[in-house]
């Protein structure tokens, strides 16, 4: 299963150089960077952990790049990297960009759990085959 969340989502994987090119795009329009890691992919868990501090005042991509390499070696293919550009212009104030960089070696998915409740009612819910079963910071493997 391949998790579908952010731009770029069903597109292949982006290269170290498209990568690149999208944080260079985000300095252009003055937005700060963000790196964000987490191993509980669930469509709502939009809180993930933050590596180090948003990026402000950037000249160039190399930063971000350096610090997205960092990130990758702690985790190695054990959770799902993120960078995200938030814009702060008064009235916008808000995420502009966030796309998945890095995902880990196997993504088991999600199953989905029906309850039928009042009457004819169903109701589903989607959980995280890998949170289910491990705790967190495990759930990847080594």
């Amino acid at each position: 299963m391949r998790l579908t969340q952010g731009t770029f989502s069903f597109l292949p994987d982006l290269t170290d150089e498209q990568i690149a090119k999208q944080v260079a795009y985000c300095i252009s329009k003055g937005w700060a960077v963000n790196i964000e890691f987490t191993d509980d992919p669930h469509p709502r868990n939009t809180y993930w952990e933050m590596w180090g501090l948003p990026m402000f005042d950037l000249k160039d991509p190399a930063a971000v790049m350096y610090e997205l390499n960092e990130c990758r070696k702690v985790h190695k293919g054990r959770a799902y990297i993120r960078i995200s550009a938030f814009d702060s212009t008064h009235t916008w104030e808000s995420l502009r960009l966030s796309f998945i960089t890095d995902r880990p070696n196997e993504e088991p998915g999600f199953f989905l759990d029906r309850q039928e409740v009042d009457g004819r009612n169903i109701r589903y819910t989607t959980r995280s085959y890998a949170a289910a079963s491990k705790p967190a910071g495990e759930r990847y493997g080594a």
